[in-house]
């Protein structure tokens, strides 16, 4: 008699059908509309749609304030989970709670509170505007809200690789006369780039997606400061909603190949520090 393996974990089959369902509905589904509804139009009208000027200047400005604004969080994200993890001071957990105001905030409420700090009359952009330099409503602002969005991705990602982080490794270093910034570089620096990777990239995935938080700084000027969320809101408010898919399924087209790339990369680099080719 041919006897029947039988799986380890009780009601396997049933929580997988449940979690491939509740993963189509949330989803696949959800994506999968995007295809539908852009289907509706031609190849031409697909292309028309997206390089029409207006939204290529949106794709612009989407794509490289999220990009700046991923380049400043990882350099800062870095730095943060480097303080929280090495060094002690008071108000410590009140800070490392604080990480995550940015999750917990309405992105509204982010939007209009960043826009009364950095306006001109406000306590940062009336300092700045001094000396000639306007924050709110232009990309400098953009940059600003998605740097506020985008920092706990970078510093939740780094921090626990530097506290998993083995202090012999320093310490070895340091006795064989390797300087602190040595250290840092050759030793500490390697094993958190894919972390940063990982932080990075989902850090750029939400800001370029980011529109409740960005729409109020930026003014909305066109070719200017209005981002490609807000052209797709105003495409749906206009009952366009072939044109406001085709657009939005660029944008996802686009987050899919970063992380995907980044993926990679961290891939990669972890092959190389286990010793792989």
């Amino acid at each position: 008699m041919k006897r029947t393996n039988r799986s380890v974990i009780p009601g396997f089959g049933l929580t997988t059908g449940i979690t491939l369902t509740i993963l189509s509905v949330v989803v696949l589904i959800p994506l999968a509309s995007l295809v539908v509804f852009s289907a509706q139009m031609s190849f031409s009208e697909i292309i028309e749609t997206i390089t029409r000027d207006r939204v290529l200047s949106s794709f612009r400005v989407s794509f490289v304030t999220a990009f700046v604004a991923s380049l400043i969080n990882a350099v800062m994200g870095i730095i943060l989970a480097w303080v929280l993890v090495k060094y002690t001071f008071p108000l410590k957990r009140l800070v490392d709670g604080m990480i995550e105001l940015p999750f917990a905030l309405p992105t509204a409420v982010a939007g209009i509170a960043l826009t009364a700090l950095t306006a001109d009359t406000g306590l940062i952009g009336g300092f700045f505007a001094k000396f000639g330099v306007k924050i709110a409503f232009t990309q400098i602002g953009i940059t600003v809200a998605l740097v506020f969005i985008g920092i706990p991705f970078v510093v939740r990602a780094v921090q626990p690789v530097l506290e998993k982080l083995d202090p012999a490794y320093e310490e070895a270093a340091g006795v064989l006369g390797a300087s602190r910034s040595r250290i840092f570089w050759k030793i500490i620096f390697p094993e958190i780039i894919p972390a940063a990777l990982t932080g990075f990239g989902l850090a750029f995935g939400r800001c370029l997606g980011e529109y409740g938080s960005v729409v109020f700084i930026a003014g909305n000027k066109p070719f200017e400061t209005e981002i490609a969320p807000l052209i797709i809101m105003s495409e749906l408010q206009e009952y366009d909603y072939a044109s406001a898919t085709t657009i939005a399924l660029v944008m996802l087209i686009a987050s899919f190949v970063t992380l995907f790339l980044v993926n990679l990369i961290q891939t990669r680099n972890t092959k190389i520090l286990k010793g792989g080719n």
